[in-house]
């Protein structure tokens, strides 16, 4: 079983990177540029490149998500001052639904991933696995 230079096992590591992701992007980013500057297993820096990745995209996901909610109650702002009238609650309730369906999908992609990790396994992720490649 290969270590880090911390002492734990490459796999615990490559877990805590998912898991940490599920908590903040901050830590993340701490632990994932601690494992590209200091480390020297491969795996384990493909894991918190993947980490930051993942919790990324979806960042950016809820933000798009955001960024149209945001635009409804501009629209809804800008009718109600030429004295019309405009129901967006069902717009909105889909787009609050959308981002609870977001912030679950991240949640168990994380999960997922941190448990494979632990036997330093990996799960396909397609375009993020593949612009990793091509970067790394």
């Amino acid at each position: 079983m290969q270590k880090t230079k911390v002492g734990i096992s490459v796999g615990l590591f490559g877990a805590a990177l998912y898991f940490v992701g599920l908590i903040s992007i901050i830590p993340l980013v701490v632990m994932a540029g601690y494992v590209l500057l200091f480390e020297e297993n491969e795996w384990l820096k493909r894991a918190a490149v993947k980490a930051v990745a993942v919790v990324i995209f979806f960042t950016i996901l809820s933000t798009i998500i955001g960024l149209i909610s945001n635009s409804t109650s501009l629209l809804t702002d800008i009718v109600n001052l030429l004295n019309g009238t405009i129901n967006m609650s069902g717009l909105n309730r889909i787009l609050s639904i959308c981002r609870l369906i977001v912030t679950i999908a991240q949640s168990l992609f994380l999960l997922m991933l941190g448990f494979k990790a632990l036997t330093q396994g990996n799960i396909k992720l397609g375009s993020v696995d593949s612009t990793i490649s091509k970067h790394m």
